[in-house]
């Protein structure tokens, strides 16, 4: 992920390391000029001197040792009269003014004086090594600070960028706080210029969504009356006709069952809409999990009955944070399905267990199960196993455990599945990341010969 500080910080470093550097450079080249310029009149000062020296009447004059420059001085006639101990005995150069020569195993700048009044030859010569060193000390000096303050440049660049940033913090801060149904306009105080566009950008966007989540809450409302009215309808004319079809019609038994279905689709598409998190206004309370699993499984007690069924309850005493109608309506998606697609005189098991800071709520029977290639899909909308008629002869719409996926998402919980109970069928786990202060164990195992059922449940895909 690229980071918008980190890519000021290295560019404005960069900039300025390359403006240090042209300047340096410039530097260097206007310091270099001069300092040839005065080591150049430093020769010239010193030849005018030498030529000046009445070395007439001197038979050995006395010699300089110095190695970083040398002289020569030669009579009108060509004679060397005077010279440095390590200059060498031939002339260094023939020709008039300054040049740069080879001898001894160095480089000299050389300065070739002839004095106009005697007519001697007066050769100065200075090795270039010098003004090399001086030009590694201008460099030194002019690159060796920056250097020193960059790593201040850069912590300070860090914090102004980051200071002039906090704005977008502040933003994201205000966006990640928003609920998911608050579409009311955002502000940030003492926003930068440069930002207000982007503000402007999600106020007319957030004003969008709420005018669109507003027209799909009315089509909710308008489709649960529209839908639901010539469905109870087309019940109530069924009704009527039952007086004058043959009895045990198969055409009226098909067409009821169908009415049923049809109208079954409908509250399940309804109940998947109201549970979508960005739709579901939901109310969190305490909730304790074994007394309403209690009255889901009373509440529709006939289901498990009829098909003499065993439906047990066991496990801890656990409270969570949730809302008490998603849960219920949860709960009797999962145990709807393990009871229609369990076989007769089948066992089902609701189970609540504390792991470290998690409850597990599960729903587990030894019916046929679920292979582990089709567990991936069981949650899309609409897919069942074997086609819309699942091989039990339970008809269905597939939409139970889409359902389950959105409550869950609702209270921040993860779904598990694993094999159910007697090394066969299907255990659904729901699992609340949250703290459990009290632990109690309980047991509820109950048989009846009397038809049970626990609502308009969701099908098991």
């Amino acid at each position: 992920m690229t980071s918008l500080r980190r890519f000021l910080v290295i560019s404005v470093l960069s900039a300025l390391m390359l403006v240090n550097f042209i300047a340096a450079l410039h530097g260097y080249r206007a310091s270099m000029l001069e300092a040839e310029s005065l080591f150049d009149q430093k020769l010239s000062e010193m030849a005018a001197q030498f030529a000046a020296m009445p070395l007439a009447d001197v038979e050995s004059p006395p010699s300089a040792d110095d190695e970083q420059m040398v002289f020569q001085i030669f009579s009108v006639e060509g004679k060397l009269l005077w010279r440095s101990i390590h200059a060498p005995t031939q002339i260094i150069s023939e020709t008039s003014g300054f040049g740069e020569y080879n001898f001894n195993g160095f480089r000299w700048r050389t300065l070739v004086y002839a004095n106009p009044d005697s007519g001697q030859r007066v050769v100065v010569a200075e090795r270039l090594e010098q003004r090399y060193h001086l030009a590694e000390s201008i460099i030194l000096e002019s690159i060796v600070p920056v250097v020193l303050v960059l790593p201040v440049a850069g912590i300070l660049i860090w914090l102004i960028i980051g200071h002039g940033l906090s704005s977008l913090g502040v933003l994201a801060g205000i966006l990640r706080r928003k609920a998911p149904d608050d579409f009311g306009a955002i502000r940030v105080d003492g926003a930068p210029v440069e930002l207000l566009p982007v503000i402007h950008s999600i106020n007319s966007m957030l004003s969008r969504l709420s005018a669109s989540f507003e027209r799909e809450r009315r089509f909710s409302a308008d489709a649960a009356h529209e839908l639901r009215t010539p469905i109870s309808a087309i019940k109530m004319h069924l009704h009527n006709v039952r007086d004058e079809l043959p009895d045990g019609s198969d055409s009226l038994r098909s067409l009821s069952n169908d009415v049923d279905r049809l109208a079954h689709l409908v509250e399940q598409m309804l109940l998947l809409h109201r549970t979508t998190l960005d739709h579901y206004p939901a109310k969190f309370e305490k909730i304790s999990l074994p007394g309403l699993a209690r009255d889901t499984i009373a509440e529709r007690y006939t289901d498990f009955a009829g098909k003499q069924q065993t439906i047990e309850l066991e496990g801890d005493t656990a409270t969570v944070d949730g809302d008490r109608f998603a849960l219920g309506v949860l709960l009797q998606n999962l145990l709807s399905n393990a009871s229609k697609y369990t076989q007769q005189g089948g066992r089902i098991a609701l189970r609540l267990e504390t792991r470290a800071n998690e409850v597990w709520l599960t729903v587990a029977d030894n019916g046929p199960g679920i292979s582990a290639e089709a567990r991936s899909r069981v949650f899309e909308r609409f897919y069942r196993l074997g086609g819309d008629r699942h091989s039990s002869g339970v008809s269905g719409c597939g939409l139970g455990l889409s359902i389950v996926e959105h409550i869950s998402a609702l209270h921040g919980a993860k779904i598990v599945m694993a094999t159910g109970l007697d090394e066969r069928g299907l255990a659904i786990s729901i699992v609340f990341p949250i703290s459990v202060n009290e632990s109690k164990n309980l047991h509820i195992s109950n048989k009846s010969q009397k038809p049970l059922r626990i609502g308009d449940g969701g099908e098991q895909a």
